[in-house]
């Protein structure tokens, strides 16, 4: 589906730069989820979207400011395709949160790995592309992989981890269908348009809760709420500089280390002890996602010039 023509190669310095940065923004995001983990039995889900997209929008807006963008990034001719994109990715973010109150961070992770396994088949459907053999047993590995994560956590009798894993499920499910919306969007519109009005919509969807209560919150509490909304803020700027410096292509192996840190995060700071199966899980859900990265679909066969429109996500 891309054009015949080869992409101009980045400098091996840039490179390298650009896998540094994803390497960092992999490590803030995982470090977001941890600070949300945290505090996500003290406050309500309203409040943990508001404080995340709020404080999200301090280094996007500063961002956007030291790269002249501001604020002619602000202006779209595609306001449907952002509201679309943000209230779909809105739910994603509670289904995601919701997940981290009853899972561990690492679980939930291992859940959210699966986003860009279940693109596949929506990429299929939307964008007529074929699954190679190799992508389909991608597939079952990936899920094969996630059950034993979580086996131990659903294995317990009454265990309230399947409301986490079935909102973890949720998440994987909408986020496939964020990815290829974002790129559709992002043939026209720029990486920082696409976060602000993500992280307008959600600060809007989150302040919508108020009436339905909030819960008073200790400073430390409200520090550490302010505190993931500046990662994850981060985080996306990290994201897209690194882009920016090196191909996809060689960025995306990287995504995956975040399920490292989960499990340093749960091990460390939450004391969690894992199960040997759980690490061979962890090990099935990156080979998983490397085959799924190195492993493309084949291009869907010949059709007229009226192709679907093409789309695509961090």
């Amino acid at each position: 589906m891309h054009s015949a023509h080869t992409a101009p190669t980045s400098p091996p310095t840039s490179r390298l730069t650009g896998i540094g940065l994803r390497l960092l923004s992999t490590f803030l995001m995982a470090s977001m989820l941890a600070v949300i983990h945290r505090v996500g039995h003290e406050v309500s889900l309203g409040q943990l979207i508001f404080w995340r997209s709020f404080m999200a929008l301090l280094p996007i807006l500063a961002y956007m400011t030291l790269r002249g963008q501001f604020p002619s990034a602000l202006k779209t001719k595609h306001p449907k395709a952002h509201v679309i994109r943000s209230l779909f990715g809105a739910l994603s973010m509670a289904l995601s949160f919701l997940s981290l109150i009853y899972l561990s961070v690492s679980q939930a992770q291992a859940l959210a790995y699966l986003a860009p396994t279940l693109s596949l088949p929506v990429a299929a459907i939307v964008l007529r592309e074929r699954l190679t053999p190799l992508i389909i047993f991608a597939t079952a590995l990936g899920f094969a992989g996630t059950l034993m994560m979580l086996w131990a956590a659903l294995s317990l009798p009454g265990s309230a981890a399947w409301v986490g894993v079935a909102a973890g499920l949720g998440y994987a499910v909408t986020m496939s269908f964020v990815r290829i919306h974002i790129k559709t969007m992002t043939k026209t519109e720029k990486p920082a348009t696409i976060s602000f009005y993500f992280a307008i919509t959600c600060t809007l969807v989150g302040l919508a809760s108020l009436p339905f209560g909030w819960t008073e919150v200790s400073s430390t509490t409200l520090g550490l709420l302010c505190f993931a909304g500046l990662l994850g803020g981060c985080g996306h700027i990290a994201s897209s500089e690194a882009v920016s410096r090196a191909p996809v292509s060689v960025l995306a192996p990287f995504d995956y280390t975040g399920l490292i840190w989960g499990l340093l995060f749960d091990v460390l700071i939450f004391g969690v002890i894992f199960t040997p199966l759980t690490l061979i899980g962890a090990g099935a859900i990156v080979a998983a996602a490397l085959l799924v990265t190195f492993g493309k679909t084949a291009p869907a066969s010949q059709v007229p010039s009226q192709t679907p429109i093409k789309s695509n996500g961090s």
